[in-house]
């Protein structure tokens, strides 16, 4: 069964990748551990996370094709006998899309609250003229590998 979604549009070609990418987030909506996006100058950005509870040891935080994933996992103690257990050794996964060309610059792990730093490069809009070929011949294929050098 085929699902219509926000990309099938015939004006929006080549998102397929973004409307995976969505979805993928999208089966990742968990709300914890919660989270705050600061703006922070101009083109800067930080994801701070509270992680109470978690050792630097405990956090991994990898970017893979635009994607910032954060994971936690805390082993538990067998030395430690509780009478009330009412803070979990809770795993967790938070994942983030990235946009094109934003880099991450650094983390650190502060009184319990991850902060990883963004920063989005200035893009300098890029304009392109395309050549039309009007040789006439309306149905011949165009060969765009030999048109690639010519750019």
């Amino acid at each position: 069964m085929s699902r219509l979604g926000v990309f099938n549009s015939p004006l929006l070609l080549g998102f397929d990748q973004l409307e995976r990418s969505l979805d993928r987030l999208a089966k990742n909506a968990e709300g914890y551990p919660p989270y705050n996006i600061e703006r922070v100058g101009t083109n800067g950005l930080r994801i701070v996370l509270a992680v109470a509870g978690f050792a630097e040891a405990d956090l991994t935080i990898e970017l893979a094709e635009n994607q910032l994933t954060v994971r936690g996992r805390q082993a538990d103690d067998p030395e430690r006998v509780y009478l009330h257990r009412g803070i979990a050794a809770r795993q967790f996964q938070r994942a983030f899309m990235l946009a094109e060309g934003i880099e991450v610059t650094g983390a650190r792990l502060d009184n319990g609250l991850l902060s990883i730093e963004l920063m989005r490069p200035e893009v300098e809009p890029r304009v392109r003229t395309i050549r039309i070929d009007a040789r006439g011949a309306a149905d011949a294929p165009i060969d765009i590998a030999a048109r690639r050098g010519g750019r």
